[in-house]
This record gives C-alpha cells, structure tokens and sequence, in this order.
C-alpha cells in the first residue's frame, strides 16, 4: 500500500487508514473477534495508522481498538481525540490532562502517537462548539506539555467549524496534523466549491495546510456514508448521520452522491465508493484517508480501492471543473 508523509511529524503512514468510530461502528458495537480479525487484515494490507476517539461508543472504540492491537502486539501508528465541555472551561489544561489520562486507560497505553482536539472551531465559544481564541491559547498549550511529558508525540485537531477559525488554527503552527473534511461533494478543501453546491467552503484549506507543513488526516470521505449511493445503513453503523460540512441532510447528499454515478465506469471504478475513495486520494495534499467499516468486506473494498491508484485527471474534472 502506498504510504505518505505526516506532514513534519515524519511519520510515514498508509494513505488508506483504519477509521474505529461509530459512523462504521464495528469498533463501537462489533464482536471482539470480527474487530480483531478486520485489524489484522488492515495491518496485513499496510494499513498502519488506527484513528479513535473518546467521544466514539462512550469509549468503546478506545477500549476495543487497545486490547485488539494489544492482542495482535501491533506496531502501528495510533491517533485518538479529546472533546470538550461546557465543564471544561474554568479549567482547560485540566480537561486535556483528564482525557488524556482516560483515553490512556481505556486503551492500556502509556502514549499515543497523536493526540487531536475534537472540538469544532468557532469564532463565538459556546457548548461543544469551542472558540478559536481558547483553542490557540489554552488548549494548545496544553496539548504541548502533554507532548513534553510524554503523553503523545505530536498533536492536532479536528478540522471542523468555521473555516476562519480553521485557517487561523493552521497559521498559528502550533499543531502538527489537522482532520480534513475533503470529499467528491465537498472539494473545496482542495479547490473551489462547485458552483451552486450546498456546505461550508473551506477556502482551498490544503494550501495553507501545505505552507504550515502540516500531515493531513481526511475526514468524511464518504459524506459519513452517503457516497455510497444508498441511505441504507448497516446494523452496526450509526442509523442517523447529521453532514459535516456537507448538505442540510443526509438524505440530500445521497440524492447528490448519485448524480455521480456515470463517472463510475468512466474511471475504472468498481461502484460509487470505490470513485469516492480514489478521488480523495488522487489530491498530493492527502496524508491519509480514513474510512469507516461495519464489515470486513467493506475493509476489503476500500484496500482494493486505494491499490488501484487514483481516479484519472480527467475523471476529477468531471467532479470539480
């Protein structure tokens, strides 16, 4: 599997990554054996960086994902998030150290490889949406010392909220990695926002991201599911999945997911997933992609994706003129 920089981390790691959320939910709600047997097929395949988080299953993906790579004595690169509350705010640096300590437990670790706010950025700071002043004042400086002591090797945060906030957060260069919402509805991560197309622009986020030398870790590169053309939901998978940076629902992304479908057979793709996984891909920018998986067959398909390489240049036009 081809394997790419993160960005000045250094680390070299699997374009294709092993996303344990609930949106896939087979870290969350699976049975331990499917979860250990889809993380050595993973590993078998390259795959080597496992992204998690507290907020995923009530820390059921955290637990899971520690005693299945305990298990399988996994030498892989391991990210997870920290979320904060309302709670949080008399006392930041408290926050982070506490879910950095909880995180730690559930997993049976001693560090991760990379410890991410989970927070959407915002200008106006309220409830889960967290301003932009306090990320860069207090959270990140926090996140620093936990690198200082040990706790993690690098830091980063989830690229969501409002795209000024975001931009701000990159410039500042005060994190090493950012999730990226990038995705064949939404592109303007990577350039501009089709014409007429519903969700927040980004504002070509990718070239700031590249001044600051920053590893890219996509998020939503199914539209949480709804470029697989269907507003079917596997058992395991999470039933309801509010867009991120996408359309007003689920159900109008799939309706626009399917506008897709003849470029399907143009570029040599296997189904509409398969052309959303190799879009995504296809942009330099792009450290690693996650995707969420119910089934192991649906870990096999995305591995098959990425090994074909990305979708034509000509194919990509078609998406984004």
């Amino acid at each position: 599997m081809e394997m790419r920089r993160l960005g000045r981390t250094g680390l070299s790691v699997s374009v294709l990554g092993y996303g344990a959320g609930a949106v896939g939910g087979l870290f969350t709600k699976g049975r331990p054996e499917d979860q250990e047997r889809a993380a050595a097929r993973a590993i078998e395949a390259g795959i080597n960086y496992f992204d998690t988080a507290a907020l995923y299953g009530n820390g059921e993906s955290e637990r899971n994902l520690g005693r299945v790579l305990k298990a399988l004595k996994a030498d892989v690169v391991v990210g997870t998030k920290v979320r904060l509350g309302t709670e949080h705010r008399a006392d930041i640096a408290k926050g982070i150290v506490q879910g950095m300590e909880d995180s730690l437990r559930r997993m049976g670790r001693d560090h991760v490889d990379l410890f991410q706010l989970h927070n959407p950025l915002v200008a106006t700071d309220g409830g889960d949406r967290l301003s932009i002043d306090l990320a860069l004042d207090e959270v990140a400086p926090a996140l620093e010392k936990l690198r200082k002591d040990g706790k993690t090797r690098f830091i980063g945060f989830s690229g969501v909220g409002e795209t000024a906030a975001l931009h701000r957060a990159i410039d500042s260069k005060l994190f090493d990695t950012i999730q990226v919402v990038y995705n064949a509805l939404n592109p303007s991560a990577g350039g501009a926002l089709p014409k007429g197309a519903p969700g927040e622009d980004y504002g070509r986020l990718f070239d700031r991201v590249k001044a600051a030398d920053m590893g890219t870790i996509v998020i939503r590169a199914l539209a949480g599911g709804a470029l697989s053309g269907t507003t079917d939901r596997h058992p395991l998978a999470m039933q309801s999945v509010d867009p991120i940076g996408s359309a007003p629902s689920f159900a109008a992304d799939v309706a626009r997911a399917r506008e897709l479908e003849p470029l399907v057979r143009e570029s040599g793709s296997a189904d509409l997933t398969e052309l959303a996984e190799r879009f995504v891909i296809a942009h330099p920018a792009v450290s690693t992609m996650l995707v969420g998986y119910s089934t192991f067959e649906q870990l096999e398909a995305a591995i098959a994706a990425v090994n074909k390489g990305a979708l034509p240049d000509a194919t990509i036009r078609r998406i984004v003129p």
